[in-house]
């Protein structure tokens, strides 16, 4: 079942060549921090080029809750009335984050140091969700959690009358935690420091200089000598001065037209205004690793953001590679759509060190696994690995319908194989789709792809 309905089958067939531009929806990940840092401000933040995904929407609702005036103008154009740091008010009614992990996750470190309390549940599939790595060190702050087995959804959170800074060093890559530690340090005395050994995507510190507060990042040999590791240091209770907006397009979310694009034959596909910021790019240089025809144009910077148009290609001569381990945090959103790619790759495509795979949406690795094999594709895993053994341009089979899992990435990705599969690939659900892409049936279809509503007429295995 889809996150907010029925389920949704969907397939897609081999037809003509992808061409055209791919206006794809803003980033889902600054379209969110947009909302809680414009709640946690003073004055009037005004957004422009908001992702209209159901979950940014739930994150919408989730501040206009808490207190903060929240207005949607129409066309990605918003307006945010923050209450300030340590502002929120307590919620009269229990927030649905839906299916956003990011979501839940962030509001929550944004309440965690506020003496309110607030009680959150999502979906079937965000309820099997672990919450305990932000709740454990939000509870350093002295937030309290109350939730199911295994720190799941629906859960109470009961923010720190008294807080207290706290310094963090992350167990694993995760921008999530690192973001709600920061959120949650926002409104503690003193400062708060966070400590990643692996750099994760940097929007929340972008954004809350941004908006004023006093934040550093300085890189430093790690403690235990091999390497080095950042050191993110943020001084506590500014006042975040309300700002102007512009949301780029979401570099996750054109992974999907380009990756199509490279694997069906003739195609060229332009998508403009994409973010390419370097802790988010790791996809696209994977791809030109493997020698997709992938190319930057108009390279510029908006917002304190870098930004390009990028085209894509179809690439028949790609090979596959080794994945660095390193790089799984600037892609690890984009580990599906590349196992597809990798399909119609010549040779091995090895993805090492993405173990946070497990516990996204679904366990990303398996459902692209099992769905990669039903579709005629060989496929390694281990629990925080994946290989692909590719079948060239045009070799996979196909004609198999995928469990996506309540999971959009899950969904897209297959439907993006059934484009350049020698028969049609459905997907059980693509309901989930409209959380983060909710224009990517049309946009798909206008670029060509032949990509229809219920399940495919070539039978197959299901996944």
């Amino acid at each position: 079942m889809s996150a907010h309905g029925q389920p949704v089958p969907m397939h897609a067939r081999r037809a003509g060549p992808l061409r055209g531009q791919a206006d794809v929806p803003g980033d889902k990940s600054i379209s969110h921090r947009s909302l809680i840092l414009g709640a946690l401000s003073v004055g009037e933040t005004r957004i422009t080029g908001l992702l209209e995904g159901q979950d940014v929407l739930d994150t919408a609702a989730a501040m206009a809750a808490f207190g903060a005036q929240v207005e949607n103008h129409g066309g990605g154009s918003w307006s945010v009335h923050g209450v300030g740091v340590g502002g929120f008010a307590e919620p009269s009614q229990v927030i649905d984050c839906g299916n956003s992990g990011t979501g839940v996750r962030l509001v929550m470190g944004a309440m965690a140091t506020t003496p309110v309390t607030a009680s959150f549940t999502g979906d079937a599939s965000l309820n099997k969700r672990p919450m305990g790595r932000v709740t454990d060190p939000l509870a350093l702050f002295g937030a309290r959690a109350y939730g199911r087995e295994g720190g799941r959804l629906p859960m109470t959170l009961v923010g720190a009358a008294e807080p207290v800074p706290v310094t963090y060093r992350l167990p694993v890559a995760s921008a999530q935690v690192k973001s709600a530690v920061l959120l949650a340090g926002l409104n503690a005395p003193g400062e708060t420091v966070v400590i990643e050994r692996v750099p994760t995507r940097d929007h929340t510190e972008r954004m809350l200089a941004g908006f004023g507060a006093e934040i550093e990042t300085v890189e430093r040999p790690a403690e235990d000598g091999q390497g080095s590791e950042h050191v993110i240091t943020l001084r506590g209770r500014p006042e975040l001065r309300a700002q102007d907006i512009a949301v780029p397009r979401d570099p996750s979310s054109a992974a999907f037209p380009v990756c199509a694009a490279l694997i069906t034959e003739g195609s060229d596909v332009l998508v403009p205004n994409i973010g390419l910021n370097p802790t988010r790019a790791g996809l696209f240089t994977t791809l030109q690793e493997m020698g997709a025809d992938l190319t930057f144009e108009n390279m510029r910077e908006e917002g304190g953001e870098p930004v390009a148009d990028l085209r894509a290609r179809y690439s028949p001569d790609m090979k596959g590679i080794a994945v660095p381990p390193a790089r799984a945090a600037s892609m690890i959103d984009e580990y599906p759509i590349l196992s597809v790619v990798a399909s119609f790759a010549e040779g091995e495509t090895v993805m090492d060190g993405v173990e946070e795979l497990r516990v996204k949406e679904c366990d990303r690795i398996d459902a692209m696994a099992r769905g990669l094999e039903a579709c005629g594709v060989r496929i390694e895993e281990g629990p925080a690995r994946m290989v692909v053994h590719g079948m060239g341009p045009g070799g996979v089979p196909g004609g198999a319908t995928a469990a996506t899992r309540l999971d959009h990435r899950i969904a897209m990705s297959f439907l993006c194989l059934g484009m350049a599969a020698r028969q049609p690939v459905a997907v059980d659900d693509a309901g989930p789709v409209v959380t983060s892409f909710p224009i990517f049936e049309t946009l798909m279809r206008d670029l060509g792809a032949d990509l229809r509503r219920g399940g495919a007429d070539a039978g197959g295995q299901g996944a």
